[in-house]
């Protein structure tokens, strides 16, 4: 087999030194959403896979959250919070509207060198944010990047419309990147390709419209329910699924690969008929589809980095093994990247 084509262009390579994840320890189960709205265990469970979700107390942010993600990634690396050079939030329910919730998550960890900033591409974002690490620490230009994706999902959640209520949790997950020199062979976990999509056409399909410069706080709202999510689940069904497999397909085009050589592939939890419907297409055995949903629900941003962690944590991911991180979300928006661990 070739080697995967990042290996062979620069001088540099992006290398995970640390993950970890984070979930509130409030659960909403189905039973207790069957007491919200009309419906029950099995509905839910036949149509999501979700089973429960963990959602936040009254007084836990979205900065929370990171923090302690975060926290856990660094104490797996030599790093302390002040030799971070940049930290990167994916978000779509962020701290506030400024400043970003990277600032709050840089004060909270005392990480004073780095420079941080917020990235808005929905479930797509870690994904998004693996990308753009991967470029400055190819670069030289940095040495090492916090990536996070959290998400506090439920608090712009309808819970009178039992179509999306039923999706969503809280969470977060990290993963602490550093640059090394190519040449040197560690056993250190390497990116070695992503890629990113968009679509904005169909934004309409995944959205949340209040309070924006569009739909600011001092206009009265045409429909109060604009200040939570809106899903139109058909067509998100049909470009989820379509995009993920294009997705996957071009990272082992790109990289020389078949899926006898991927170990696992780690989807976006959005919904376990997406996931299987996207296995199905390209004939991907279950034991290398990692799935957690019924346990966390949807936590967008969250969720590879999440899943990521707890497949690394019970065994599922070992060292020297090929793993795809794949993403679909609003935007439209997607992107996979791969990772030799």
């Amino acid at each position: 087999m070739d080697k995967p084509v990042e290996l062979q262009q620069s001088r540099f390579r992006a290398v995970i030194t640390g993950h970890g994840s984070y979930a509130p320890a409030k659960i909403l189960t189905n039973e207790d959403l069957a007491k919200m709205v009309d419906t029950s265990d099995e509905w839910i469970r036949t149509r999501t896979g979700i089973k429960r979700r963990h959602i936040c107390g009254e007084n836990e942010s979205t900065a929370d959250l990171a923090t302690e993600a975060a926290k856990k990634a660094i104490a797996m690396t030599g790093l302390k919070p002040e030799n971070l050079d940049l930290i990167i939030v994916a978000t779509i329910t962020p701290e506030m509207p400024f400043p970003s919730t990277a600032c709050f998550v840089q004060l909270k960890l005392g990480a004073s060198s780095a420079f941080v900033f917020d990235l808005a591409a929905a479930c797509s974002g870690f994904i998004y944010g693996m990308s753009i690490a991967q470029q400055y620490l190819q670069s030289g230009r940095l040495r090492n990047a916090l990536l996070i994706g959290a998400e506090t999902l439920t608090k712009i959640t309808n819970y009178e419309d039992r179509t999306s209520c039923i999706l969503f949790g809280d969470g977060a997950g990290a993963v602490v990147l550093e640059g090394k020199p190519r040449e040197n062979k560690d056993t250190d976990s390497e990116v070695i390709y992503s890629t990113m999509y968009s679509d904005s056409t169909s934004w309409r399909s995944l959205n949340c419209q209040a309070y924006g410069s569009q739909h600011p706080s001092t206009k009265p709202l045409k429909d109060p329910k604009m200040v939570f999510m809106e899903i139109h689940g058909r067509e998100v069904y049909q470009q989820a699924v379509r995009r993920i497999v294009e997705a996957v397909t071009e990272c082992l085009e790109k990289c020389n690969l078949t899926l006898d050589d991927v170990k696992m592939v780690v989807s976006h939890q959005m919904n376990a008929r997406i996931i299987e419907s996207a296995a199905k297409r390209l004939e991907l055995p279950p034991e290398k589809c990692f799935v957690n949903i019924d346990e966390y629900g949807n936590t967008s941003a969250a969720s590879v980095p999440l899943a990521f962690d707890q497949a690394v944590r019970e065994g599922r991911i070992e060292r020297g093994d090929i793993v795809i991180l794949v993403a679909f979300g609003a935007g439209l928006t997607w992107g996979a990247s791969v990772v030799r661990f």
